[in-house]
Formats: C-alpha cells, sequence, structure tokens
C-alpha cells in the first residue's frame, strides 16, 4: 500500500515537472530558471516568512524591488535619465487610451501608421479623444504582407506625435527601422519585440509594453515617456490615469500589480545574467532565421505570406499548404509537447511565437517535429 502511494506520488510530481514548449503569443513561455526562484520564495521571500504577494507596496521591501526593477531597465535598454519609467496595469490595451489622453492637450490630432489589428485598435481608440489621421496601411509586395516605405506615408506636421507597432503579433510582421518622426513624438508599442533588440530610446518620446511576452508575467505594462511629455493630460482625464500622477509616485499612487511587477524583476534579472539585449538579439535572429529557412525550403508543404524585408523575428505565422490537415497537425504538435501553435481567430492557420523565455532547442523541437509531419503527410 505505502509503495503505491508512493507511486502515486511520483507519477504526480513527474507530470507536475514535465514542461512543454509554449509557443503561444502571450501570455508566453517564461524562463525555467525564473519559474523555479518564484516557487522557491512563494512562501517565504528573503526569509520574511511572508509571500513576495503579501508585502506592503509602501514600505521598504518592496521599494527595494521597484527600485531594482527601474534600474534594470535603464540599464538593459540604457535608458537617458530624462525618461520616466512607469509600472502600470490594465496591459498595453489601456494605453491606448491613455496615449490621446495624455498627449493630445488641446490639438486633437495625430498621426497613426496601420500595419495590422494591434495598430488599428490603437488608432481606432485614439478616434475616440480626436481626429486621427492614417498616414497608412500594411500593403502587398510580390503577394506577401509588406510594410510601405515611408516616403509612402501621409504624414501631418502639425500632428502632436506618430504612433505605430514595430511588431505586430497576429500578422507576424515587423519593421527593422524606425520611422523618421520629423520632430513629432514617436510613440511605439513594443510589447512584443521590448527586450529582444538593441533601441536608442532617445529616438521616441513613449514607449510602451504588455508584460507578458518578454517581461514577465501578464498584469503591467511598462511605459517609458519622456519627461518633458508629462503634464499635458487635460483637466478631465482621471487623476490615476494621468502619467504625471504616477511619476510624481512612482507608479505607486494607488496598489500597483505587486506580483506581476516582482515577476518582471526576475526575468530582467535573468535577461541581463543571460547576457542582456545584445544576446537576445542575437538569439532572435538565429531561431527566426532557422524556422523561416525551413518553411522557404518545404514551400509545397509550408507557406509563410510575410516579405522577407519585414518578417518578425518573434511571431511566425506560416501554413499547411493543405489547410484541412490543420487541426491534425496541432493536435500532434500538442501530443509531441508543442503547445499553443494555433494562429490568431482572425488570421487562421499556424504560429509560432519565439519570445526571450524559448529556447533554441524548442525551435528544433518543432522543427524535427515539421519534419516528421510532412513525412508521414506530404
Amino acid at each position: 500500500m505505502k509503495s503505491s502511494v508512493l507511486n502515486q506520488c511520483l507519477d504526480r510530481e513527474n507530470k507536475i515537472m514535465h514542461r512543454v514548449f509554449n509557443f503561444s503569443p502571450g501570455p508566453a513561455m517564461l524562463p525555467e530558471a525564473v519559474l523555479v526562484q518564484a516557487q522557491k520564495e512563494f512562501l517565504n521571500w528573503r526569509e520574511t516568512g511572508m509571500s513576495v504577494m503579501e508585502i506592503g507596496h509602501r514600505g521598504e521591501m518592496f521599494g527595494e524591488i521597484a527600485e531594482k526593477t527601474e534600474a534594470d531597465v535603464r540599464e538593459l535598454l540604457s535608458v537617458p535619465a530624462n525618461y520616466q519609467i512607469l509600472f502600470l496595469p490594465g496591459g498595453a490595451q489601456l494605453q491606448f487610451s491613455l496615449i490621446p489622453m495624455n498627449l493630445l492637450g488641446e490639438k486633437k490630432s495625430a498621426d497613426y501608421m496601420n500595419t495590422g489589428i494591434w495598430s488599428k485598435k490603437a488608432l481606432d481608440e485614439g478616434n475616440r479623444y480626436g481626429q486621427m489621421n492614417e498616414v497608412g496601411q500594411m500593403s502587398e509586395r510580390e503577394g506577401k504582407a509588406f510594410i510601405p516605405p515611408q516616403e509612402e506615408w501621409r504624414l501631418n506636421s502639425a500632428a502632436t506625435y506618430l504612433h505605430y507597432t514595430p511588431n505586430e503579433t497576429i500578422e507576424g510582421i515587423e519593421f527593422h527601422w524606425v520611422p523618421d518622426s520629423a520632430g513629432v513624438p514617436l510613440v511605439a508599442d513594443m510589447t512584443s519585440c521590448i527586450m529582444s533588440r538593441k533601441i536608442d530610446v532617445s529616438q521616441f518620446g513613449v514607449i510602451y509594453a504588455g508584460a507578458q511576452k518578454n517581461l514577465g508575467q501578464a498584469g503591467i505594462t511598462l511605459v517609458i515617456v519622456r519627461d518633458d511629455l508629462l503634464g499635458r493630460a487635460s483637466p478631465w482625464v482621471p487623476t490615476i490615469l494621468n502619467w504625471q500622477t504616477q511619476a510624481t509616485h512612482h507608479s505607486l499612487y494607488n496598489t500597483p500589480p505587486t506580483y506581476a511587477w516582482y515577476m518582471m524583476g526576475l526575468v530582467l534579472a535573468w535577461t541581463k545574467k543571460q547576457g542582456g539585449v545584445a544576446e537576445f538579439e542575437k538569439q532572435s535572429q538565429k531561431k527566426s532565421e532557422k524556422l523561416y529557412r525551413y518553411i522557404d525550403e518545404r514551400e509545397g508543404f509550408y507557406v509563410n505570406r510575410v516579405h522577407p524585408s519585414c518578417r518578425s523575428r518573434m511571431n511566425i505565422p506560416f501554413s499547411l499548404v493543405d489547410e484541412s490537415m490543420t487541426p491534425v497537425f496541432l493536435r500532434e504538435a500538442a501530443t509531441a509537447g508543442l503547445t499553443y501553435l494555433k494562429g490568431h481567430r482572425l488570421a487562421g492557420g499556424l504560429r509560432a511565437s519565439l519570445y526571450n523565455g524559448m529556447p533554441e532547442a524548442g525551435v528544433d523541437a518543432l522543427i524535427s517535429f515539421m519534419s516528421d509531419f510532412m513525412r508521414r503527410f506530404g
């Protein structure tokens, strides 16, 4: 009897310890080392006898977490001193509203580049607060999705800001260049690409990113805003939604999502330990090139419909030429420990997200599975 109970416990432990390769676009796969550390500290953080979730956000202990997280963001992205770093709830979609609320002032007009579903959502939300100018749209070249060059954009020199989405998770496109905003503050939704490549923060007025891709768990959003853009919110903007309020109170005006903030701190510390943004830029390039090369060389069976000049390194959409086999592919992939490969409901097909937490071994496992699947069904 004792042996039977022991075996059941061991079986249960093995199932718990079994980790799959999670290709979800978000919440994304987290580094195992981070999860192990969070598990170790869950009940007793730094010998306090408390979980970090129980620590008061205004106390010295949480203050250490907050200060270290901000310092790591500044170090990893080389954030200049004249930028405020905010840690806010509500996800990147809340910032779709807070950007016009905090920047428009009396102008009531801004420019938006529309390259996909997320940038279109930001544009639509912006139109609730003013007259937004759609400067351009994703187009096609050689039958593939393509970002038009900036000379084709219809920019407004009187715009309050220019908003764009450097990486579109659903369409699988990515800017490999930074738009020239001609002195107008450049606002970027970097939710899906932050910490995956080096950037010059001084080129931007505002950078924002939901945490659930490369920064940690869902529930907290990183906002980096230049000092001169604070204090522009209209009087009717709620106090708690005013970036100036949050900057003045170091994102502690009200109780923040403390555990998500703590998890971001762990992920950033891990990012530094791995070699920082420069290292992850190399890794993301290597992982994505490997998968794109495999797909391109088997175009009679798999296909990617994004132009090579703007393919995302983070989100790789692809399809089976025989789309009727997609459910079989997904079912067998899940059995093989390769999860969340289903494409977005509006795009269909398949998609592999290769954020920083996805090791190269996961890409290798996916390619191996794709090869076996093609051998059996091709």
